[in-house]
């Protein structure tokens, strides 16, 4: 009884540690800043959330990122001595190969490079002529992935992302007519009203996806737009379409930084400047159109006519791998494009104060929050996020239909081939054997569920929550509540149809007994599956790892091998493992009170009896509730810690050690 009841005494504790942390304040929001009253009365013809858009130029001098080897050496330079400007009002595109570097440069100066031990980031960055870790700016990061939940109309979408951005103060109508400004701005009116869909419903199309993306970055109203291959995966016409709204967005003042592989001659007519990269290094840079072409012929290198600039610019500055004697010539001509362009900036940069070193670090993360706050209080916040979890699962009408259908399936399967179990010597058997798939099935059906979703969510809310967008306290706890009405009617629906057709136990208070154990088991493995979601970097990852583990639970859930015959150093997993929770629960409910047909001495007579033959004596249903709801408040509890410690960390952009970039000594 002293340990039932320290066991019950630390479940209480672990859930008001629980509700303490995810119902807390939340990190120290930043002060409003100064001018944000007066902004506000800008903010619609600026475009932004919290005023006009600001005009930012950022200058990059001496970026070099190298990925270091177990030795700590240098094994390859990502980008090697990279310099560059984007200037407000235009729009600037990085250009190259594959494996150029681009996408790594664009990360950059983004201040969305991975953290990485193997890798060493160095160069200065400065905003209108100041270092990073002194000014901050807003900006937007359109990633190749457009990610949203499927089930939200567009308007929804971008009309709840302006609900936790956009300043409390605004009335409703102010928000809408926002909304609706976007709506027009980015060419989405014709699609408002449609749902975003993804690879299971058929939605909006994917350069629609990607002008919403625009979109819910552009509440904030970003100085600096970053898009990193916006035209990756469409077509030619949504490619120039998504392309023509980044010029538009430039023309409004926002400086517009992409990286872009190969585009057509459309789109390259709408760059202001550009910047080729091969190798990690700076091939050119300087305006678009006729200034590269006019550079290149001046080095003896003509564009044929009626070529698409784009093209030929891209096979001057890619290796040829053909044939060895072609990869050794495009590569002597690639050096000495470098070696060229290097040269001629030299005498530039020697002049350039913005080259001088300065002994100050500058952290990647202070690019994104120097300028966030989260919006409303938690309570707020809470409300906006469970009507978006309520609508994302009520309206999964595939996936809820999917797992009706499993459900009665299962159900109907389980039941013909446990039809009508009697009374007899062999039902006992019969039984143990049903509720133990009974219990194996409820659990494998709601985690499979939701390890297949979270992973993808997770990226959802780390970027919403990089925004500033949110806490974690407030999503965690409405997705939870969102989802019970809906999680547990399908191991109601099971129960249901398996309970009668099986004939257990006859009253109405043990068939309620035997629904409410399976749910609660249901939500169980749903917490389980969360952690395995956040955890797992993927989505292939969490499918691998979150049924192996239920794969233990059900050795040691209390059929297979009897509790009292576990090894000693493996007696801690049957006390957290949810199956043999659920399956104890359900034998008690079933047997207590059943008589059996006895046709010898030594059989069993009695369902206690059963009970004591399975060591399940001596055990309440409601200590078994009370387990599962331990295992349940632990794997909540895990969940938000894991997200909360693996939110994404980027790489701190040092200075240079040495002058000579690409040789410097990398420690």
């Amino acid at each position: 009884m002293e340990v039932r009841g320290l066991g019950q005494l630390l479940a209480a504790l672990a859930a008001a540690l629980f509700v303490r942390a995810i119902a807390g304040p939340g990190p120290a929001l930043l002060p409003p800043a100064e001018d944000a009253e007066d902004d506000e009365t800008d903010a619609e013809a600026g475009g932004g959330g919290g005023g006009a858009v600001q005009p930012v130029t950022i200058r990059w001098a001496r970026i070099t990122c190298a990925l270091k080897n177990k030795r700590g050496e240098v094994a390859r330079f990502l980008l090697s001595n990279v310099s560059g400007e984007a200037k407000p009002g235009r729009l600037l595109a990085l250009m190259g190969p594959s494996g150029s570097g681009k996408t790594t440069l664009l990360n950059v100066l983004a201040g969305q490079l991975t953290a990485s031990p193997s890798l060493h980031l160095s160069g200065y960055l400065y905003v209108n002529g100041q270092p990073i870790s002194k000014s901050g700016y807003k900006i937007a990061f359109v990633r190749q992935e457009d990610l949203f939940f499927s089930q939200l109309t567009v308007r929804e979408t971008l009309s709840l992302a302006a609900e936790l951005q956009l300043p409390e103060t605004w009335a409703p109508e102010r928000k809408e007519r926002y909304v609706n400004d976007l709506l027009f701005r980015l060419g989405l009116v014709n699609c408002a009203d449609s749902i975003v869909g993804d690879a299971k419903v058929r939605g909006i199309s994917g350069g629609e996806k990607k002008r919403l993306s625009l979109a819910c970055e552009l509440i904030a109203s970003p100085s600096v737009i970053f898009a990193d291959e916006p035209t990756t995966g469409l077509d030619a016409f949504q490619a120039e379409k998504v392309m023509e709204t980044l010029r538009q967005l430039a023309e409004d003042g926002h400086t517009v930084i992409c990286s872009i592989h190969q585009p057509r001659g459309s789109v390259y007519g709408k760059f202001d400047d550009i910047v080729l990269l091969s190798e990690g290094e700076i091939v050119y840079m300087g305006p678009a159109k006729e200034e590269p072409l006019a550079y290149f012929a001046s080095l003896g290198y003509q564009c044929p006519d009626h070529m698409n600039p784009a093209e030929y610019l891209a096979d001057l500055i890619s290796v040829d791998y053909g044939s060895a004697e072609s990869v050794q010539s495009s590569q002597k001509r690639i050096e000495n494009l470098i070696e060229t362009f290097s040269n001629n900036a030299l005498v530039t940069e020697g002049n350039d104060s913005t080259a001088k070193p300065q002994e100050s670090e500058f952290s990647a993360k202070v690019v994104r929050k120097s300028s966030m706050k989260q919006r409303g209080g938690w309570w707020r916040q809470f409300r906006l996020l469970f009507k978006r979890a309520w609508m994302q699962a009520f309206r999964d009408g595939p996936t809820n239909k999917v797992r009706a259908r499993m459900s009665v399936a299962s159900a109907v399967i389980f039941g013909s081939v446990f039809w009508r179990m009697g009374k007899s010597q062999t039902s006992i058997q019969d039984r143990m054997g049903l509720l133990q798939v009974a219990a194996i099935n409820t659990a494998m059906a709601a985690l499979t569920k939701t390890v297949g979703v979270f992973p993808k969510e997770r990226t959802i809310v780390d970027r919403e929550r990089a925004n500033g967008s949110y806490a974690l306290g407030p999503y965690l706890s409405s997705k939870l509540l969102a989802e019970i009405p809906i999680g547990a009617a399908f191991p109601l629906i099971f129960g249901s149809i398996l309970y009668p057709m099986a004939k257990l136990h006859p009253t109405f208070s043990r068939f309620a007994k035997f629904c409410g154990i399976v749910t609660v088991e249901s939500f169980a493995a749903s917490a389980m599956g969360l952690t395995v979601g956040a955890m797992a970097p993927t989505t292939e990852a969490a499918m691998a790892l979150g049924p192996s583990l239920m794969t233990v639970f059900i050795v040691f859930g209390g059929y297979y091998v009897n509790p009292d015959n576990t090894p000693v150093i493996f007696r801690w997993i049957p006390r957290i493992s949810l199956i043999r929770w659920a399956f104890q629960g359900l034998c008690i409910n079933e047997f207590k009170g059943l008589q059996f047909e006895q046709q010898h001495s030594y059989d069993i007579q009695t369902g206690e009896q059963a009970l004591e033959r399975f060591s399940l004596g001596g055990i309440r249903i409601a200590d078994t509730l009370v387990a599962q709801g331990r295992i349940l408040m632990f794997w909540y509890w895990s969940t938000y810690l894991v997200l909360k410690k693996n939110r994404p960390k980027y790489q701190t952009l040092l200075p240079p050690l040495k002058e000579d970039g690409r040789k410097q000594q990398v420690e």
